[in-house]
């Protein structure tokens, strides 16, 4: 009956203590996975952020070499556009980091007190085992096994206390393990909540960037506006000045050839001729320049399309203009849109134009020589700066003179 009774009262301790370890162990097994996957998404999330950022950054650096070659407005636009973008990708990752971080901060804590509602019950087991064994004394063990009837008694008692010995061994072990998750997940706790201000600072910063760059897009925006209004007027105002420049070349034709008839009937020589098509690619350069534009359709980096009549040739202001060939000065003052100008007609139809001048050294109605000087450089004040538009104009087909391309009336030689 005595070992009966001893029996059924150890059994159910050491079965009690085994269903506790084994409920301990799946409780903190089932949030530590949970805990794995938050961090595994975090680090992935992390790796997009550094990936996105870096093509932030390559944007960045795009848009300065935009800058640093000619204004490209809409190209600069397309790039703050994309830098939008990939900061609102940026603010979305923070966001989702931030939310993981929150969870897992919220997991650690209820890690944090599940850990210590086991270490104080698993404390008030060992406190009350300590209290049986010291009021059974320092002899107990001695005397449960002396109170053996039988040899099969004592290795039953022997059984039993060994049991005991090693559910006090696990249980000290326990206590010690959750001791030290308790300080673990404190740690991590602190770490974690470390990480979230550390977010919540980059987040402001991201956000800071994102008002920045949405501020220079729309800054940029109303440049384009402003720009393409201008361009607009630009080709409209260009439009009409070749109009005005071409009927006035029109009226100075019809002119000569009425002078040239009159002069036929009168019996005079006719008006010598010192320009033609045998002269092309022999002319000297009325200035040694850089070409700023050259003749025909120019599409600019914004989409605006140009129709130059001539070739912009760039100087230092103030600089002599000469003539390629003798002609007579037919127009020498000022002309509408393009400032100070001079107009030599060399005879059949064929002219020589010298436009955006600052001042001019010939006077309307004067025969000029070849290599003459005819004005200075002038175009401070035009989007395309100092410099000097030279235009060849011939009869073709033996219709009105039309603009040709100088480039083909020039020596082949390259403006410096």
């Amino acid at each position: 009956m005595t070992e009966r009774s001893t029996r059924a009262r150890a059994l159910p301790g050491l079965a009690s203590s085994a269903a506790l370890a084994l409920a301990a162990s799946l409780v903190s097994a089932t949030p530590a996975v949970a805990q794995t996957d938050l961090q595994r998404e975090i680090r992935d999330s992390q790796r997009r952020l550094e990936e996105i950022r870096a093509e932030r950054t390559q944007l960045q650096e795009e848009m300065e070499n935009l800058r640093n070659r000619v204004h490209a407005v809409s190209a600069e636009l397309r790039n703050i556009e994309r830098q939008v973008n990939a900061s609102r990708s940026v603010l979305k990752e923070m966001d989702f980091q931030l939310d993981a971080t929150a969870r897992r901060i919220e997991g650690t804590g209820a890690d944090l007190v599940r850990t210590r509602e086991r270490l104080q019950e698993r404390r008030a087991v060992l406190a009350r085992r300590l209290r049986d064994i010291y009021k059974r004394g320092p002899l107990h063990t001695a005397r449960v096994l002396l109170g053996a009837e039988s040899f099969g008694d004592l290795l039953n008692r022997y059984r039993y206390l060994r049991l005991i010995a090693s559910y006090d061994r696990t249980l000290v072990e326990q206590i010690g393990r959750l001791e030290s998750e308790l300080v673990s997940q404190g740690q991590e706790l602190k770490t974690n909540l470390a990480e979230l201000g550390q977010l919540r600072e980059s987040k402001l910063g991201e956000l800071a960037e994102l008002r920045n760059i949405e501020a220079q897009h729309q800054r940029t925006l109303r440049a384009y506006r402003t720009r393409e209004r201008e361009a607009q007027s630009r080709l409209e105002r260009l439009a009409e000045d070749e109009r005005q420049l071409a009927a006035l070349v029109t009226t100075l034709e019809r002119r000569r050839r009425e002078a040239e008839r009159r002069r036929g009937v009168a019996g005079a020589s006719p008006e010598e001729r010192t320009l033609s098509t045998r002269d092309l690619g022999s002319l000297d350069w009325p200035i040694e320049g850089r070409i700023v534009y050259r003749f025909g359709r120019e599409r600019r980096p914004n989409g605006t399309v140009l129709r130059w009549n001539g070739i912009g040739i760039g100087a230092q202001p103030g600089a002599p203009v000469y003539a390629v060939q003798a002609g007579t000065a037919v127009l020498a003052g000022p002309f509408e849109g393009y400032g100070p100008s001079v107009i030599l007609s060399h005879g059949a139809g064929f002219y020589t134009l010298y436009l955006y001048l600052e001042e001019i050294r010939v006077r309307e109605g004067e025969r000029v020589e070849a290599r003459q000087m005819v004005g200075t450089v002038g175009g401070v004040d035009s989007p395309e700066g100092p410099h000097i538009e030279f235009q060849v104009r011939a009869p073709v087909s033996g219709g009105s003179p039309v603009a040709l391309d100088p480039l083909q009336w020039l020596k082949q030689r390259a403006a410096p």
